[in-house]
């Protein structure tokens, strides 16, 4: 048999090799007292919230709130993508327990972007993707961003979306 035949098969097994299955994660927290104070809105922020509730409004849904414990959270990814200089979904269980015990979250969800220069072209970019518009549209009450630049001048967005 020709090795090409073999393709299907392990891009198959390869698929099976990668879990979204919460019960190998710790059930860390970051304690309330630990969060730290997010600095202060951007206008960036502003505009990707503003430009979200805009959105859900035109579709029929309800706006969100923004809510400070989402942003301090939000703020921890962000400084964490930053500093490894990686834009990822690293940790997020622990984000998410954080919002249970901290902010009475029920459900939790969030989106990650990296290197967009205007609030317009992040949340375009999360329209135009089937899952981060499904956190967008979902059954929400609350949510927040956290913006960051690192040293180049890249940003970096983390929005949290949370059910109460």
């Amino acid at each position: 048999m020709k090795p090409i035949k073999y393709l299907p098969i392990l891009a198959f097994v390869a698929l099976l090799s990668f879990s979204c299955s919460t019960e190998n994660y710790p059930d860390e927290t970051i304690d309330s007292a630990s969060l730290p104070i997010p600095p202060e809105a951007k206008t960036i922020e502003i505009e990707i919230l503003e430009l979200i509730n805009a959105h859900r409004i035109n579709e029929g849904l309800q706006p969100l709130n923004s809510h400070n414990t989402i942003k301090a959270v939000a703020f921890t990814h962000t400084d964490y993508m930053v500093e490894v200089n990686n834009v990822s979904h690293d940790n997020f269980f622990q984000r998410k327990n954080s919002l249970m015990s901290n902010a009475d979250a029920t459900r939790v969800s969030e989106n990650v972007a990296y290197a967009f220069s205007s609030a317009q072209s992040v949340v375009n970019a999360w329209l135009n993707s089937d899952g981060h518009r499904e956190n967008i549209e979902g059954d929400f009450t609350d949510f927040d961003i956290s913006a960051e630049q690192n040293g180049e001048g890249k940003w970096y967005f983390t929005n949290i979306f949370i059910k109460r």
